[in-house]
């Protein structure tokens, strides 16, 4: 940064002279460093993966938690500051208690991501404070259709068919883009998403490192068992030797 622009870094209600928020921006830089969290709709739902990021062996691999259960219908994954998304999704929860106990019937999706962003908004609008430095991605099910929808630290809210937030975005949306398809099976997705994030971790594909939640169209919100991740983690893995094996036959 110039030294001319520090001043405008100082407060979160300061604009610099060509319209920036520095902590806005610094938090979404938080976010990218973050652990790669993966969001695709497939047929007639949802899948959320979720990479880890386990950095020490003596780490009970149970107490990292990335994907959260919202709601019956609803679920999210987080990346960035982990105390900040705890906080978020517990924020979350209360507004899905709250509608369900006001109204007598489930919240929807954009409703709930509309105010948690309202949430996330006020914190770069008052001196004082510091915006969240987590984004989310939300995916449900409502009567209004199956949804995947992010919201970051400014409070933005963007609908997607696949997103990617936290560390390697721009490799994993270049791959989503490329291959990506509205009418794929529940299965193809995991498989897309296994794909997409073998691309920008540093180890190894291991089904301990990975959570995985998902959601379909009648059903509730639920994350996959260590033995459910493990048997896609091992087809994904046998797919890839195949193509390996493929690829050094032909030359």
């Amino acid at each position: 940064m110039q030294p001319a622009q520090m001043a405008y870094d100082r407060a979160i209600t300061v604009f610099s002279p060509d319209g920036r928020l520095f902590q806005v921006e610094y938090a979404r830089a938080a976010v990218k460093r973050g652990s790669t969290t993966i969001g695709l709709k497939f047929k007639d739902g949802v899948v959320l993966i979720a990479d880890k990021r386990i950095k020490s062996k003596l780490i009970e691999h149970e107490s990292i938690e990335k994907i959260y259960l919202v709601d019956d219908h609803i679920g999210c994954a987080t990346s960035g500051l982990v105390a900040d998304a705890r906080l978020l999704v517990d924020y979350a929860r209360l507004v899905a208690q709250i509608d369900q106990v006001t109204y007598g019937e489930k919240i929807s999706v954009p409703h709930l991501v509309k105010r948690i962003s309202d949430y996330k908004q006020q914190y770069t609008q008052y001196g004082g404070v510091r915006p969240f430095g987590a984004s989310l991605l939300i995916a449900g099910v409502d009567e209004q259709g199956v949804h995947l929808m992010e919201t970051e630290p400014s409070g933005a809210v963007m609908a997607y068919k696949a997103d990617c937030i936290g560390s390697g975005r721009e490799t994993v949306m270049e791959i989503l883009e490329k291959e990506y398809r509205e009418d794929m099976e529940q299965d193809d997705a995991i498989m897309l998403g296994l794909k997409a994030l073998n691309s920008v971790i540093e180890d190894t594909l291991d089904h301990v490192i990975i959570e995985v939640g998902i959601i379909t169209k009648g059903t509730n919100f639920r994350k996959l068992s260590a033995e459910e991740i493990k048997a896609y983690v091992d087809k994904f893995m046998e797919s890839q030797k195949k193509e390996g094996d493929e690829e050094d036959g032909e030359a």
